[in-house]
């Protein structure tokens, strides 16, 4: 959620004409990720909050390429934002491969007892 309060801070200093252009997919992606997230925690299964994590990856994916566009055109200097997106790449790449791991480990032990 921090990156995303980032985001709508940094794209307010972008051009009017960029409002529903750049300006509006940045946000889109920015509000995705801890939306997915959030949505994936409330759900009563690790199955779907994987997916849910890897929807707000594919939302870190987006929102890093869009700042690289921003950056190409002029719209943002090479700031520090992209550190931030690619921290939080990592965080949800750890989060999902320990998620992974628990639920191979729960159908491996699942699969034993059933033996």
């Amino acid at each position: 959620m921090d990156l995303a309060a980032q985001v709508y801070s940094l794209t307010a200093k972008f051009p009017k004409e960029e409002l529903y252009g750049l300006t509006s997919q940045i946000r889109r992606s920015a509000v995705s990720i801890p939306s997915n997230i959030a949505e994936g925690a409330a759900r009563h299964s690790r199955k779907e909050f994987i997916q849910f994590l890897h929807i707000a990856s594919g939302s870190v994916a987006e929102l890093e390429t869009q700042f690289l566009l921003a950056i190409q055109i002029g719209l943002l200097s090479g700031n520090h934002i992209i550190s931030h997106v690619e921290e939080l790449r990592k965080l949800l790449l750890v989060l999902l491969r320990s998620l992974k791991k628990k639920l191979i480990t729960h159908h491996s032990s699942h699969l034993h007892y059933e033996s």
